[in-house]
């Protein structure tokens, strides 16, 4: 007391002469009563008896104003920044030193005690007063956390008992405080453990803080909502875990008064929460105990059995420690714990997320936590009582094992086998198949594995069933079999034998041994199965073309008219192996080429404008892809085939393919015709295909239709139909709605079933050579025989014109396409000229027929060459 009025004695002189004072004089009497004032501020605890207060607060603010500007003046804008931000650290310190010494930090927290265990009857609800409560909270906890996050703050809290005070009544008095300062307690008492010290440890330790935190909680256990109790001991657990850097000591207490007991009573009360209610706290707590599983006073010891064989990169000498190591088994046990007793959505999904962080952290914890608690290995038990979320996201763990850790876990294996067999719960078998699809996918060496385990006998029994259930059902429906998670799993099941099969000849011949080809090839007619069942098939043509040839050859030959996906899939899977050149003679000796003929025939009439019957659901481009994918088939099957290439030829199959493809409907097949417009401009082939494909000019359908064909022909005479790909665009309104609906069904193929503009199709070959016909290397003579007899087809009632100038394009084309000698020879042993005579015998006769001037130049340049003396009478 007698130090603050001998300091407002000397303020008030400072007053009367201030006026008559220069300013220099003015700030250093300020500067010197400024310290005098700190001094009694200290030594009094902080209780301030001036009655001018508010006049010394002014002059201060004034003071401070003019060394801003001070510090500020005629700098640049960057140095400015930096001279300001450099003096206000240093007297914010300076200040912040002081007020920490000045005993405040204690008084504060007993302030905030008092604020948070005695809470008070509201006698108004006058907003005003509430938003000055809200004010007066948010400047002192900031304060508080001002001071706190200082060790020397904490330290200063030492001196009172009210740290742990505080501490403990938050864990006994958490259903009865004052709601509103819940959180800003939860907050100070978190930035207070952060800055923990030794001493502040001991001072903990020497009180029992935790242990009595403890005790009360498990009172109150059972007494508080989940979320609340999460609150309460989530502050406790903060000072347990930021301690352990510092100090063992409060874990030790922990440990020692049942805390982990307490947690976990505590997280199985957060069952049945919703999604976000108390969310923070829990995923907290958790996330402290994750990360004290790393805290322990030594490594763990333990031996294990790496079981052979491994994949090649594996070596476990390279697990070395990281110092995030786990140490803490008991805290694990936890977490383990709550796995197994709990089937909260939720709960168990941040218990697999914490151990996929766990072993994020050191390679080496898989091994350390599977050899000593089995963690995974028991999960296995009980993973199909969990949601079917938890149950994939568990498979997902087991499988980043082989894909993140390279390592093959063989109990693990076993045990996933196990549950297949079983198949408790089939959502549950699907989730597990896909786990090992995914490792079966990520090395050869599961093929073996799986084989010698028994898994791939385990599943070609299972599928031999199925077969049969589909056998039976044939035209009839099962309801639920054909849909659902019984329709996924044979699906997966496909694709896991698929996977267990490519590359694996041995798995192949097992397949085969077990008596499966006829089985397998009955799932071929349903499309979610076809990619799978074809893909085993095409492993089996490794070991026996002829029998591949026979299935597919005769599924395609079985098909009916409307399975227009079915066959494409089985020509794309053909074209496949008939890289092979070892299959070309298998592909001869089991009909194929009157197989892939035989579907030109089944579509006759499929591509007339309008289409009609069955082909109006169809759309035309479906209708040429077919065509274009048979043509390819055959052009595969003569490639560099000296074999089948004199088979075709000699068994009439170009006759039987110009037949067939007349007869699609978009060419005239309604008797003789003749035309002799004066045509004053002609273009060619080449300038036909362009405009049919790439401009916007508006072409008949018929006439389009006519030139895909040509062209497709065009590619097999040159050998280059082998090169290109048939590519779609933008699907239409109908195509997209198709492809949703599809996609509800993860295991259905995805493909448009409705027509597509043809202009979103094209052909992609050299484009520096797309139309060349300079030189030309014939390939298949056989297939310009096709385009000769197709030629007379090149007309539509009502486009005179525009057939005429079709047909002089394409003759001259043809003409183009015999320049060479070697060309002529080639065409000559096709029997191209007596294709001429006989397909277009009117345009001889008929000087005047349009295409009787490049026909004949054709005839000439043949005849010159050779003649037959049928064709010359």
């Amino acid at each position: 007391t007698v130090q603050w009025e001998t300091l407002g004695r000397l303020f008030v002189e400072y007053e009367q002469v201030a006026p008559f004072l220069i300013p220099e004089e003015q700030q250093r009497r300020l500067l010197d009563f400024l310290p005098l004032f700190l001094k009694a501020w200290e030594q009094s605890a902080g209780v301030i008896i001036f009655p001018n207060i508010q006049l010394l607060a002014s002059e201060v603010s004034k003071l401070l104003t003019k060394e801003i500007k001070r510090t500020l003046n005629g700098k640049p804008a960057e140095e400015a920044r930096l001279a300001l931000e450099h003096m206000l650290q240093q007297k914010e310190e300076r200040t912040m030193w002081n007020i920490i010494g000045s005993g405040l930090p204690a008084a504060l927290m007993q302030c905030l005690y008092l604020f948070f265990t005695f809470p008070l009857k509201k006698t108004s609800d006058d907003g005003e007063t509430n938003e000055d409560e809200s004010q007066t909270q948010e400047m002192l906890v900031k304060i508080m956390l001002s001071m706190y996050r200082e060790k020397q703050g904490v330290e200063e809290l030492l001196a009172a008992d009210k740290l742990q005070s505080l501490i403990i009544a938050t864990a006994s008095l958490w259903d009865q405080c004052c709601h509103s300062w819940k959180v800003p307690t939860g907050l100070v008492l978190r930035t207070i453990s952060k800055a923990q010290t030794k001493n502040s440890i001991l001072y903990l330790q020497a009180v029992d803080c935790i242990k009595i935190a403890i005790q009360n909680l498990f009172k109150l256990a059972d007494a508080l909502l989940a979320c609340d109790a999460c609150e309460a001991v989530s502050i406790v657990l903060c000072f347990v875990k930021d301690s352990y850097p510092v100090s063992p000591a409060l874990l030790t207490e922990f440990e020692n008064n049942d805390g982990y007991q307490l947690l976990l009573k505590i997280l199985l009360r957060c069952e049945g929460l919703q999604q976000n209610e108390g969310d923070p706290y829990l995923n907290e707590i958790l996330d402290m105990l994750t990360c004290l599983t790393t805290c322990g006073k030594t490594e763990l010891k333990v031996s294990g059995n790496i079981v052979h064989p491994q994949l090649p990169h594996f070596d476990f000498e390279w697990t070395r420690s990281s110092g995030m190591t786990v140490k803490n088994l008991q805290a694990f046990q936890v977490l383990q714990s709550i796995f197994q007793k709990s089937n909260d959505r939720h709960l168990c999904g941040r218990i697999l997320g914490a151990i996929g962080t766990i072993w994020a952290w050191d390679t080496v914890n898989f091994f350390l936590l599977e050899w000593t608690l089995q963690p995974i290995n028991k999960f296995i038990d009980i993973i199909h009582f969990k949601t079917h979320p938890i149950q994939v996201q568990f498979f997902k763990l087991v499988e980043s094992i082989v894909l993140d850790l390279s390592y093959i876990p063989h109990e693990i294996l076993k045990k996933l086998q196990y549950l297949i067999k079983e198949n408790v719960v089939p959502l549950c078998t699907l989730a597990a198949l896909q786990c090992l699809l995914s490792m079966t996918r990520k090395d050869l060496l599961f093929s073996d594995i799986f084989r010698d385990s028994g898994l791939l006998g385990l599943l070609l029994a299972l599928l031999r069933k199925q077969a049969k259930i589909l056998r039976k059902s044939a035209g009839t429906h099962l309801p639920g079999l054909q849909e659902g998670t019984e329709k996924e799993l044979n699906a997966v099941m496909l694709k896991m034998v698929a996977a267990l099969t490519v590359g694996s000849v041995r798995n192949t011949v097992v397949l085969k041994d077990y008596g499966m080809v006829p089985y397998i090839k009955i799932f071929l007619d349903d499309e979610c199965y076809r990619s799978a069942t074809l893909s085993i098939l095409e492993q089996l043509s490794v070991i026996n073309y002829e029998e591949y040839m026979s299935i597919v050859i005769g599924a395609l030959c079985s098909s009916t008219q409307g399975e227009l996906h079915l066959k494409l899939d089985l020509l794309k899977s053909l074209l496949r192996i008939l890289e092979s050149p070892k299959s070309h003679s298998a592909f001869r000796t089991c009909s194929g080429f009157n197989g892939l003929l035989s579907l030109l025939s089944d579509m006759e009439g499929a591509l007339q404008d309008p289409p009609s019957g069955l082909w109006a659901d169809v759309g035309q481009n479906c209708i040429l892809e077919l065509v274009f994918y048979t043509l390819q088939g055959i052009t595969a099957a003569l490639h560099l085939d000296p074999v089948n290439s004199n088979f075709f030829q000699k068994n009439g199959l170009f006759e039987k393919m110009a037949e067939d493809l007349g007869c699609l409907g978009c060419f005239w097949t309604q008797g003789e015709w003749h035309s002799s417009l004066s045509l004053e401009k002609t273009r060619t082939f080449a300038e036909f295909c362009d405009a049919a494909f790439c401009s916007s000019e508006p072409f008949p359908a018929w006439l389009k239709n006519c030139i895909w064909i040509l062209n497709f022909l065009d590619h097999m005479v040159k050998g280059t139909l082998k090169e290109i790909k048939l590519e779609m665009g933008e699907a239409s309104k109908d195509d997209q709605e198709g492809t949703q609906a599809e996609g509800e069904h993860p295991v259905a193929f995805k493909r448009s079933v409705n027509e597509l503009p043809a202009s979103v199709y094209g052909l992609w070959g050299n484009p520096e050579d797309k139309w060349e016909t300079r030189d030309c290397v014939i390939v298949h003579p056989g297939a310009v025989c096709v385009m000769v007899r197709l030629l007379p087809k090149l007309y539509k009632e009502g486009h005179s014109q525009l057939s005429q100038e079709i047909q002089c394009a394409v003759a001259d084309h043809i003409q183009s396409l015999v320049k060479s000698e070697k060309s002529i020879q080639v065409m000559c042993g096709s029997g191209l000229l007596s294709t001429l005579i006989t397909s277009c015998e009117d345009a001889f006769r008929c000087n005047s027929h349009p295409l009787h001037l490049p026909l004949t130049r054709v005839f000439e340049k043949l005849a010159s060459q050779s003649i037959e003396p049928d064709v010359l009478r």
